[in-house]
């Protein structure tokens, strides 16, 4: 018989009250409005998310990586995991709430990877990080941009004016990567109108369903040319 779950902390929120839940020593579950967002023991999309963004980029004598969303750490991890130790990540984070879990109660399931000396934690919208870094001057651009949000792109998504998966957003994510960046975006569901959005913006586009049977979540994956 599985053990209840224990909420750690919850706190309201926006879009409703946001919690971490634990029944096991790595069994942890991050809900908002009472649906789950994040399950400690089901993670192989974020995973693979981590890893495509940045398999190009073992060998860069000192890559730029900019993360949306931190979650449970474990696309950091597996972004650390697949650079070098010259590397620079940028973590945008909207809620800092969750950089205290991530450092806490949650530190164990990434061996600490958001204290690691490479990583810096902005607590801001990654779409507004995005934007800026877009217009300011090529030396702050990323060589990869990762989004591990938990909204990711889908049918109804406004194809021009969302924030972050709209024909807009995606011109600015390509004016803040270097030439040959990469950015990778998880998603629910595969959804065609935001791989035609890649494709116009002039990203050649690639996408996974990582894992093997039951619900399996995508990643895609656009790089600059």
């Amino acid at each position: 018989m599985a053990k209840p779950w224990k909420t750690i902390e919850s706190i309201p929120t926006d879009e409703g009250v946001l919690e971490l839940r634990q029944r096991d020593e790595r069994d942890f579950l991050i809900t908002v409005g009472g649906l789950v967002l994040m399950n400690s023991l089901a993670n192989r999309s974020e995973v693979v998310l981590g890893q495509l963004g940045c398999k190009h980029l073992r060998s860069h004598p000192a890559p730029r990586v900019l993360v949306g969303g931190l979650g449970m750490g474990f696309t950091l991890k597996a972004v650390l995991d697949s650079l070098p130790e010259t590397a620079q990540v940028v973590v945008a984070e909207l809620n800092p709430v969750v950089l205290k879990w991530c450092q806490g109660p949650l530190a164990a399931l990434t061996d600490n990877a958001v204290n690691d000396p490479r990583v810096s934690v902005e607590i801001t919208d990654v779409a507004d990080r995005v934007r800026r870094t877009a217009k300011e001057s090529a030396v702050g651009r990323f060589d990869a941009i990762v989004f591990d949000l938990y909204k990711g792109p889908h049918y109804r998504t406004d194809s021009r004016n969302d924030p972050l998966y709209g024909s807009r957003a995606i011109d600015f994510a390509k004016e803040a990567l270097n030439n040959k960046g990469v950015f990778a975006i998880w998603g629910e569901n595969y959804d065609e109108g935001f791989v035609k959005r890649l494709r116009s913006a002039g990203f050649e586009v690639s996408s996974q369903r990582p894992g093997r049977g039951g619900l399996r979540h995508v990643v895609f994956v656009g790089a600059k040319k």
